[in-house]
């Protein structure tokens, strides 16, 4: 693919079928004309997507002390930074949340665990957990916990888990930057084993970590292959106590030029603003004309979102249908 062609033009060959490298990436980002980027990558989301916004909510499930060392969560054990510790969410709460996100049209629903994997006897109770949600709603059941070996994934899978969820972070080389307890390798060897047990996969990054664009066109480039079709987008929220937490929050423009980059990347997968995207107030809702479409609604892990009303009434208003897929 020619370099110097404009984003538009780019636009017509991804659409007849060419695939963008990262060349060509890195000559998009570089581009003059970034009101056009994020415009041309709008096209591609409407041509390949069509106006159907995906809603997702998170649970979290399990909360704190965690073993790992990533060194943005508020999570790990291993610093101080007073998020919530329990071992399980109280069951009528999570129903509840369950039964309010389905009420606003959001129809896929994640429990999330922190700690490098789920035993059995937490299973025992997260598996009861599913089930209750399952009877009570409609909604689509997906799963973040952690590592998966062939067991645990043919249990997630016969509990009508659909979707799992393991985030890359950052790309393959940057990524011993971030972590030291666990690697890129096994992330991408999680993804497959969910893969190979029926479920399809959910996997993005971390944006703003002190990684360059390169870094991020190389992971939306790793994601391609790899066939990720739900990718999240997370804006690093600096937290207290954490390695990063003194961090400059992104301009709102190299954000959205970095979604666009995503989207001429991966032009047929969801697209999904997720953690941080309240930092940025009401400019957040531009992300959703430089070519997302998608979003995790509600409030996340140790941050709070925006409200679901307010969202769904910006999104509709952008010309979005926010309606369970198969409807």
């Amino acid at each position: 693919m020619k370099t110097d062609d404009s984003p538009q033009k780019i636009v017509a060959q991804v659409m007849a079928g060419a695939s963008v490298d990262h060349k060509t990436a890195s000559a998009l980002a570089r581009s003059a004309d970034q009101q056009g980027l994020w415009a041309a990558a709008d096209a591609l989301r409407r041509s390949f997507m069509g106006n159907q916004f995906h809603l997702c909510s998170i649970i979290n499930a399990r909360s704190g002390n965690c073993t790992e060392n990533c060194r943005f969560c508020a999570q790990s054990a291993r610093y101080q930074t007073g998020a919530a510790t329990y071992d399980l969410v109280d069951h009528e709460h999570a129903i509840a949340l369950a039964q309010d996100n389905e009420a606003h049209g959001v129809h896929r629903l994640s429990l999330v665990t922190s700690g490098h994997s789920v035993d059995k006897e937490t299973w025992k109770a997260l598996s009861k957990l599913y089930a209750e949600i399952n009877e009570q709603t409609s909604m689509e059941l997906c799963a973040s916990m952690g590592f998966l070996d062939q067991e645990r994934a043919e249990r997630l899978e016969h509990a009508g888990i659909t979707r799992y969820h393991c985030n890359l972070e950052t790309n393959k080389k940057r990524f011993p930057e971030i972590c030291s307890t666990h690697s890129w390798q096994d992330k991408v060897s999680t993804l497959i084993i969910a893969a190979e047990a029926g479920m399809s996969v959910c996997s993005g990054g971390i944006i703003g970590m002190g990684e360059s664009m390169e870094d991020r066109i190389e992971l939306a480039l790793e994601l391609q292959e790899i066939g990720v079709q739900s990718i999240p987008i997370n804006i690093l929220t600096p937290i207290a106590g954490t390695p990063f937490a003194e961090l400059e929050p992104l301009p709102v423009e190299e954000i959205l030029t970095t979604i666009a980059l995503f989207r001429f990347i991966n032009p047929d997968a969801v697209i999904r603003i997720a953690g941080g995207r309240q930092q940025l107030g009401t400019e957040q809702y531009r992300c959703f004309a430089a070519g997302a479409n998608g979003a995790i609604v509600g409030n996340y892990l140790t941050t709070t979102g925006s409200s679901i009303a307010q969202d769904l009434e910006i999104l509709k208003k952008m010309g979005f249908r926010v309606k369970r897929a198969e409807d």
